[in-house]
């Protein structure tokens, strides 16, 4: 069966049920991992009883098939439920996980980490139909689950954070969930936990000079057909692993604001009034670069380059695509056009 909200939420507080193994895939790594936390300390209690987790790879089962049988047979020195991880599962493994499930998985937990799993896997398919197992998908936060993200962090410290504050971290935060906590804490650390609320300001002197504000610079170089500077910024944000994806999407964001501008400007209203109105607000740093291209770029050029972004990402979803190869091909061509470069080279 699909894991998806409340009950999602309901599984990984309390997993097991009438199910004792769950598939977790999908292309964000962070939210793999953090899921695969929060099951083994349900199970296993924190810190975890070395005794009742035992881990394999997928490698290893395909080469002993009876070996995830086995493990999850063993029982445990103190008694409970014992965890078992299988990490690197592909669909090499799906004829062994059914037979596992068919044949009943015992009491322990079984989790298995399939990576990032296309729709047509038959490992995905097989632990999504099955009546005795589940299936978690972790993809990417965009701009509206980030939000959430935020706002859950901070809430659980027991520290608020204001409207503005919490707008300006779920847009420029990554799409990358553990590198979007380890932004959350610096925050925190900062702010202190049962302090006033954070602030905007707070964020932007945590995070403004951070790899994930690179996103805001990737995007400007984009739309100012900065090539040089994009080039640049492209090579630093994939040395820091940053998901190529996650890069498409903010550069996408940034353009779907230059158009929301460009409408209201059109509309009658002067491109300094219509970025007052945007939530969050423009980096100050970045506000010059912002209006001028607000005010270069037209509705149909901005349209077109969300849509060559979204084509894009299609793109380096698709199965053995080089996704860093693809997104940043799209991206220097959008540079390469962008009225900007334009009107320099003339």
């Amino acid at each position: 069966m699909k894991l998806t909200g409340a009950a999602l939420q309901r599984f990984l507080a309390e997993p097991g049920g009438e199910g004792h193994a769950v598939l977790v895939f999908g292309p964000d790594a962070g939210l793999r991992r953090e899921h695969i936390a929060r099951l083994r300390k349900a199970v296993a209690g924190e810190p975890a009883d070395p005794f009742s987790v035992s881990e394999l790879t997928g490698a290893q089962i395909k080469d002993d098939p009876a070996s995830l049988a086995d493990e999850a047979a063993s029982l445990t020195f103190g008694g409970g439920k014992r965890f078992v991880l299988v990490r690197d599962a592909g669909d090499a493994v799906t004829a062994i996980a059914k037979d596992f499930l068919d044949n009943g998985p015992g009491e322990a937990f079984v989790v298995v980490d399939g990576g990032d799993l296309p729709a047509r896997s038959s490992l995905r398919k097989l632990f999504e139909g099955h009546k005795t197992a589940g299936a978690i998908a972790c993809y990417h936060d965009d701009q509206r689950s980030l939000a959430g993200v935020v706002r859950d962090f901070f809430a659980e410290a027991g520290t608020g954070i204001e409207r503005e504050a919490a707008e300006f971290l779920a847009a420029h935060l990554g799409g990358d969930r553990q590198l979007t906590r380890r932004e959350l804490e610096k925050v925190l650390l900062f702010k202190g936990p049962g302090a006033d609320p954070v602030t905007l300001e707070d964020v932007t002197l945590c995070v403004g000079d951070s790899a994930l504000l690179g996103l805001e610079d990737l995007a400007m170089a984009a739309a100012g057909g900065d090539l040089p500077g994009l080039e640049r910024g492209l090579g630093r944000c994939f040395l820091e692993g940053s998901n190529p994806v996650s890069l498409l999407r903010a550069v996408a964001r940034h353009f779907q604001r230059l158009h929301q501008v460009a409408g209201a400007a059109a509309a009658g209203s002067s491109v300094e009034q219509a970025m007052k109105g945007l939530r969050p607000p423009v980096f100050w740093k970045a506000a010059a670069g912002f209006k001028a291209q607000a005010a270069s770029w037209t509705a149909p050029a901005l349209t077109a380059a969300m849509e060559r972004l979204l084509e894009a990402e299609a793109a380096c979803k698709r199965s053995g695509a080089p996704a860093e190869s693809l997104a940043a091909r799209a991206l220097l061509e959008i540079a390469a056009n962008a009225p900007g470069r334009r009107r320099r080279r003339a």
